[in-house]
């Protein structure tokens, strides 16, 4: 058996595809995966051994830096949050939703905002951008900031997320003709011609680094699946850090508090009352769950 490195592009029935400098190879996981309750997941950095007929073992995963449940994916760089201008209009508290989970996991948000061939996207580009994002204006119909987003992406491991209708999938089409593709074909491209189902899985950009493709992921997944705690939440607003330590007291949770230089900086326009609304209702929520509930 011959130990490489690689990077773990799939996890399907069983079987895990892992990308090394010789090609990609097929592989299973060590029963002591089961024991431990982890399973390798898209993305990871691994360690194979294999055989002489070609066929590996995955032994060991790397230390991750981040990972999500669900698309259940590992070590990004990047989430891009595909967000319309129009049809359907911009759900706002949900992609701020997004950004305090992205956040939270150490994974940088980039904001695209399509559909500019129908409306301008300038206000939303002013809000996010002086909190301090990473913002886009996109057209997929047109291609309008297709070249600028490739760009960003170079080099970088990233994961698109965006609901219904709002033209992520022909953003990815934009960006790699590829990631189009459905699920029997894919497995086609990665030479396995078989397991059809719908997973992440990631392609190498032509310029360095990965696009991941998540069949079906939406904003909802992660607003159901990931959680933050109370105490973190105002570190997952990044306009809200000059403000934090500030505050008359302590234990201020920046909601109605004397003294609160957070919602003094609301009030002066410094922080968007937007993105305080959102940080609101999500650290109510927070306060009205038990530790435990929260993963």
């Amino acid at each position: 058996m011959v130990k490489k490195e690689g990077r773990l592009l799939q996890g399907i029935g069983g079987f895990y595809y892992v990308e090394t400098e010789n090609g990609v190879v097929e592989c299973k996981a060590r029963g002591a995966f089961r024991k431990t309750g982890e399973s390798p997941l898209a993305g990871d950095l691994v360690t194979i051994a294999v055989s002489e007929d070609g066929k590996g073992i995955v032994e060991s995963i790397a230390t991750r830096k981040n990972k999500l449940i669900r698309p259940p994916v590992a070590n990004l760089d990047c989430l891009v949050m595909v967000c319309s201008v129009k049809d359907p209009e911009p759900n706002l508290p949900v992609l701020d939703k997004m950004i305090a989970i992205a956040e939270h996991k150490d994974i940088e948000p980039i904001l695209v905002f399509n559909k500019t061939d129908l409306a301008s996207a300038d206000a939303l580009l002013n809000l996010y951008r002086s909190a301090g994002f990473s913002a886009l204006a996109v057209s997929a119909e047109t291609g309008e900031g297709i070249e600028e987003l490739r760009s960003l992406l170079c080099g970088k491991i990233a994961a698109f997320s965006g609901n219904s209708g709002v033209g992520k999938s022909s953003i990815l089409n934009r960006l790699d003709s590829r990631l189009g593709l459905e699920t029997a074909e894919i497995s086609a491209v990665l030479g396995r011609g078989k397991h059809t189902t719908r997973s992440s899985v990631l392609y190498r950009q032509e310029g360095g680094g990965y696009f991941v493709d998540t069949p079906g992921f939406s904003s909802l997944d992660m607003e159901r699946l990931e959680w933050i705690h109370k105490d973190d939440l105002p570190y997952c607003f990044r306009e809200f850090t000059p403000f934090l330590g500030a505050c008359k007291f302590t234990s201020c949770r920046h909601l109605k508090e004397a003294g609160c230089a957070v919602l003094r900086a609301v009030e002066d326009g410094r922080i968007a009352s937007s993105r305080w609304e959102t940080y609101k209702a999500m650290a109510e929520e927070a306060m009205s769950r038990a530790d435990w509930e929260i993963r």
